[in-house]
């Protein structure tokens, strides 16, 4: 396999840690933990490949998807804004969920306990031909091309708005933000949905991409997600990269698979110990956004 070939499945594979980590540095921006983003993605990836199946449009399962995520984000911040709920539980309990949701409506509208029929996906790249040809086509699905702007927009809208700032604000001092006339409570809702809408995104590419949905199909993506998040200093520029380096480790486990050179199952480990590293290196190198977890007064 030529370096090309492995940096374009490189960002293949990174597209639901970009989509994801964008609604992560949102969210955590603004003060409220994004531990939810497993759940999140797998909400926002069966709600698309419904919207795709029952519309016969792909276009259709990526706003399903995307509304899937804001929902299922709505009730995270019901819950975290305001009711002032724990926002670690909180997150285990969401995730739990939605694994449990998906699993029962998955039953429900595909009489499948595992996973769902073929759903319509972007495929004008399966004609460019085979091998490398298809693998460079790939890149011009519209959710890679959205996977790769997803990160610098959240890093415009940070940097270049006013709802930027505040949102910064109240993820710093927000009695302070309070204090002048901003609504905490506002802006943290509209960071969340904006948050689940991203998540839903990179679910939404999860079950397009692979034309089903499956039980449980993010298998972690969510969590990877958060690591890039915080080994990223809660800047999108250096989440964009560590979103990078975990895919870079994915395609490298794949490829090691193929090769059967190292038992399975350790190859298998190799993204999530790299994850583990690179956020432990992080530890108390970093500084979190100071309200992070806090509820406002």
């Amino acid at each position: 396999m030529s370096v090309l070939v492995f940096l374009v499945q490189t960002l293949r594979i990174a597209t639901p840690y970009l989509f994801a980590a964008s609604g992560g540095v949102l969210s955590e921006r603004a003060g409220i933990i994004a531990l939810t983003l497993e759940g999140w993605m797998l909400t926002g990836a069966f709600c698309a490949a419904l919207g795709s199946f029952y519309s016969g449009s792909p276009w259709i399962g990526i706003l399903a998807g995307a509304g899937g995520g804001v929902l299922a984000a709505a009730i995270h911040a019901l819950a975290s804004i305001r009711y002032r709920a724990d926002q670690v539980v909180l997150g285990i309990a969401i995730n739990l969920l939605a694994v449990g949701v998906t699993r029962f409506f998955l039953r429900l509208a595909f009489d499948s306990s595992s996973n769902s029929p073929r759903v319509p996906g972007f495929d004008w790249f399966s004609a460019s031909g085979s091998g490398e040809a298809s693998v460079f086509a790939s890149l011009a699905s519209p959710l890679v091309l959205l996977g790769l702007v997803s990160l610098p927009t959240v890093w415009w809208i940070l940097n270049r708005t006013t709802f930027g700032l505040r949102l910064r604000a109240v993820g710093e001092k927000p009695d302070a933000a309070a204090s002048v006339g901003v609504s905490v409570a506002r802006i943290r809702w509209i960071a969340v949905l904006m948050a689940g809408a991203f998540a839903g995104l990179g679910g939404a590419y999860l079950s397009i991409e692979q034309h089903q949905f499956t039980d449980s199909m993010t298998a972690g993506r969510g969590f990877i997600a958060l690591a890039a998040v915080i080994f990223g200093g809660w800047e999108p520029g250096r989440a964009a990269v560590a979103c990078l380096v975990f895919a870079a480790a994915e395609t490298l486990q794949i490829q090691l698979q193929g090769l059967q050179l190292i038992p399975s199952h350790f190859v298998a480990m190799i993204p999530y110990v790299l994850t583990i590293i690179a956020v432990a290196g992080m530890m108390g190198r970093s500084r979190q956004p100071a309200a992070l977890g806090r509820a406002a007064d």
